[in-house]
């Protein structure tokens, strides 16, 4: 976002899915090693709980230094994406939704609502994880990304290319897009056995758009100043 100009910025996402990739082929690295180095208790260890394959490898087979150095980046990376997780929505939040709605908010007052949000969404988070205690790391860093799909990405995609969307439509569809998501929990209901919980979320939220959107509006209309990219191009 900070990219001088466009072109900076598409290389830029280029070069880090790139490196993504590259980076998340050093744990998969390390885990075929473990395999092939502890043989057959490895295989033990995945079948009972796969997560304690790479701790266990840790441990038993390296030197007291690689210990320290892996489990200090463990910490290190846990600590600093835990801040990130919580400074990022907590930021957007204020700056993109709470100002809108009061735009006469001064720094103090903005400084002030960050921190009352950063606290509101670490209780909702942990409230979360303790709800869903069991559940593996793989699955609950896949319910945290589909919030974004069932939530956020009808609104922005409609916003943008539908010229008919409207601010009561967004909220519908953020609204219905998460409550069908969450009804498809396993804790709550077992119908996600029989279809996916975020493609239900997902055509949840594009049916309270178009529903919020047709309707008789009962909500102020929000729009941006610029025109709708649909617009533009048509």
């Amino acid at each position: 976002m900070s990219a001088k100009d466009a072109p900076t910025a598409r290389t830029g996402a280029v070069v880090g899915g790139a490196s993504y990739i590259l980076f998340g082929f050093v744990p998969m690295f390390i885990v075929a090693a473990a395999v092939v180095v502890m043989g057959d208790s490895a295989m033990d260890i995945a079948k009972n709980d796969y997560q304690r394959l790479l701790p266990t490898f840790v441990m038993t087979k390296m030197p007291l230094v690689m210990q320290i150095l892996f489990f200090g980046a463990l910490l290190s990376a846990i600590k600093s994406t835990s801040s990130a997780t919580l400074l990022a929505p907590s930021t957007s939040f204020v700056e993109n939704i709470l100002k809108h709605l009061r735009p006469g908010m001064n720094d103090r007052q903005q400084l002030l609502a960050m921190r009352l949000t950063i606290v509101i969404f670490a209780a909702l988070v942990l409230a979360y994880a303790i709800a869903m205690q069991g559940t593996s790391i793989y699955e609950l860093v896949s319910s945290a990304y589909q919030v974004t799909l069932v939530g956020a990405f009808v609104p922005l995609v409609m916003g943008l290319y539908w010229q008919r969307a409207t601010t009561q439509g967004a909220i519908l569809s953020i609204a219905a897009g998460i409550v069908v998501w969450v009804l498809f929990f396993p804790q709550i209901t077992s119908w996600g056995t029989a279809f996916p919980g975020q493609l239900a979320g997902l055509l949840a939220a594009f049916a309270g758009m178009f529903a919020g959107s047709l309707a008789p509006q009962f909500l102020k209309n929000r729009h941006d100043q610029t025109k709708h990219i649909a617009a533009a191009h048509g």
